[in-house]
């Protein structure tokens, strides 16, 4: 695995989708999935370009914020979270992804406001109802944002999916655009004029370049970056 490479060729492929939609490359982050990497694959992408990492578990979140692994790069939280697991998170990361109901969200605003900051969140959002995933449903997020936007202690920035997996090029196009839809509903909604809520984190590495044709800011990549990922071998099914 050559993994500047691997950076290179995602950060072209996402300039070029960019342009293809009428956008400028810089309105696109990378956010490289480092789910199961190692502290040295994780250092080794930052040399290689890599400015954010977005990690899945809390955790390997805690393990690699201890062995300073990230330096040098702005840290998501991008994966499921539990309310349990808040503490562990809130303060660590400058995003959380994935507040996908009121009890979640009245967690991170209570550890925020212990520790007297001020946690900036996206809304997960479940665009397809799949059992399987979290994210609150689409008729829910309009109250869900409107309770976040009270919050004195949580500073929504936007919204986040993970449509479903799929093999066939543009499939998911459809709920990236109803992503971008739902942004737009929420922007307009806002009853005030000093919130920044521009996030649309959106795109993985099967579907990242039809994201930005729908509107995504912010691309999570593993695959693309870091090859498959070595999950342990278990039992044979």
């Amino acid at each position: 695995m050559d993994l500047t490479q691997n950076v290179r060729a995602v950060q072209e492929k996402i300039a070029a989708a960019a342009r293809a939609a009428g956008r400028e490359p810089g309105e696109i982050a990378l956010c490289a999935a480092t789910k199961v990497q190692t502290d040295e694959t994780i250092r080794a992408a930052i040399a290689a370009g890599i400015r954010l990492c977005g990690e899945n578990r809390v955790q390997e979140l805690t393990a690699h914020l201890g062995t300073d692994a990230y330096a040098g790069a702005e840290v998501h939280f991008i994966g499921h979270l539990q309310t349990n697991k808040v503490k562990q998170v809130v303060g660590n990361v400058s995003l959380i992804h994935s507040v996908d109901s009121t009890r979640l969200l009245q967690a991170v605003e209570l550890q925020a406001d212990k520790l007297g900051i001020v946690q900036d969140i996206l809304l997960e959002v479940n665009t397809a109802r799949e059992e399987s995933k979290g994210g609150c449903m689409p008729e829910n997020l309009p109250a869900l944002a409107e309770q976040a936007m009270k919050c004195p202690h949580v500073r929504l920035r936007g919204l986040m999916a993970i449509p479903p997996v799929s093999t066939l090029s543009g499939s998911n196009r459809k709920y990236f655009a109803q992503m971008r839809h739902f942004l737009v509903d929420i922007i307009g909604k806002m009853s005030d004029n000093y919130s920044v809520v521009d996030c649309l984190s959106m795109g993985m590495s099967g579907d990242y370049e039809d994201a930005i044709a729908e509107g995504a800011t912010l691309v999570r990549v593993g695959t693309a970056l870091f090859g498959p990922r070595p999950y342990p071998a278990g039992p044979a099914r």
